[in-house]
C-alpha cells in the first residue's frame, strides 16, 4: 500500500467561464512517480484541469496542493512571487511548442537556469547537452527553432521543461499538433521519464500512450472526473456507459 504523501491533492476544484461552469467539484490524488493520464472528449475540462494545476487558471473554489505548497484555496492564489517559485517545480509542455524563435535550441533551453536558478552558462550548458541527449538531440544544440521538424521542436520543449529540475510534468495534448509520422518520436521521449520515475499528468488523445504507459487513467466528460483506474480496468471493463461509449468510439469498436 502506499503511504506517500501525494505530491497533488485536489479537493472540490470548480472553474467556470462566465455562466460556463467548465470543472465541477473535483477530487483528485497523484502520488510521487505516478503517471497520470487524463482522456475523454473535446471540451470536457481535461486542458483547464492541467492548468488549474500550476496556477494558469485560477480555480472559483476548492483546493489545490502541489509540491508542498497550497497553490489555491478558496478562489485565493499564492502571490506572484511564491507562484513563480512554485511553477520551477511544476513542469509544463503545450500543444504549442513556445519556443524562442530567435534563440538556438541550447540558448531555448538554458534561458531558465540562468535566469531563473542562477545558473553559470557553462553549467547551464553542460545539463543542456545531457537533456539534449536524452531526447535525442544533441546534433541540434545550436540550430535554430526554424528549422526543426515538428516532433523535434516538442522535444526541445520537453527538454526546456526539464532544465528547471520539475518535480512534477504536466503535458497537455503534446502530440495533437504534430504530423502523425512524428508523434512516436515525443512519445518515446516521455515513456522514458515515465521509466525513470519522473511524476506525469497526461493529457492526450494517445490511447495507446494511455494503456502502455499510464498508472491511473482519469476519464473526463461535461467538466466531471467521471470514472478513475488503471489503465487494464479503464479500457477493458470500465464502470460507466459514458466511457464506453468514448472508448468506443475513439478505438472504433463495434
Amino acid at each position: 500500500m502506499n503511504m506517500q504523501k501525494p505530491i497533488l491533492s485536489i479537493r472540490g476544484l470548480r472553474k467556470s467561464f462566465g455562466d460556463h461552469v467548465v470543472l465541477q467539484n473535483i477530487d483528485f490524488e497523484v502520488q510521487p512517480s505516478q503517471v497520470v493520464v487524463i482522456i475523454g472528449p473535446s471540451g470536457s475540462g481535461k486542458s483547464t484541469f492541467l492548468r488549474c494545476c500550476n496556477g494558469l487558471e485560477q480555480p472559483d473554489s476548492g483546493r489545490v496542493e502541489i509540491c508542498g505548497h497550497t497553490l489555491s484555496e478558496a478562489g485565493q492564489m499564492l502571490g506572484d512571487q511564491p507562484l513563480n517559485h512554485l511553477r520551477e517545480q511544476v513542469g509544463m509542455v503545450f500543444q504549442s511548442f513556445n519556443l524562442f524563435p530567435h534563440l538556438s535550441v541550447i540558448d531555448n533551453i538554458t534561458v531558465g537556469p540562468r535566469k531563473v536558478r542562477a545558473v553559470s552558462r557553462a553549467q547551464a550548458n553542460s545539463e543542456a547537452m545531457v537533456l539534449l541527449n536524452k531526447v535525442g538531440l544533441a546534433e541540434k544544440a545550436h540550430a535554430m527553432p526554424a528549422s526543426l521538424s515538428g516532433g523535434q521542436k516538442q522535444r526541445v520543449a520537453i527538454a526546456r521543461a526539464l532544465a528547471m529540475q520539475p518535480q512534477v510534468m504536466l503535458f497537455d495534448e503534446p502530440t495533437s499538433a504534430l504530423d502523425p509520422e512524428l508523434v512516436g518520436e515525443v512519445l518515446q521521449v516521455m515513456k522514458l521519464l515515465a521509466s525513470e520515475g519522473m511524476t506525469m499528468m497526461v493529457v492526450t488523445h494517445e490511447m495507446d500512450f494511455a494503456r502502455e504507459v499510464g498508472d491511473i487513467v482519469v476519464v473526463m466528460d461535461g467538466g466531471v472526473l467521471i470514472e478513475a483506474g488503471p489503465p487494464d480496468i479503464i479500457f477493458t471493463n470500465p464502470t460507466q456507459p459514458r466511457t464506453r461509449d468514448f472508448l468506443r468510439a475513439v478505438l472504433n469498436r463495434a
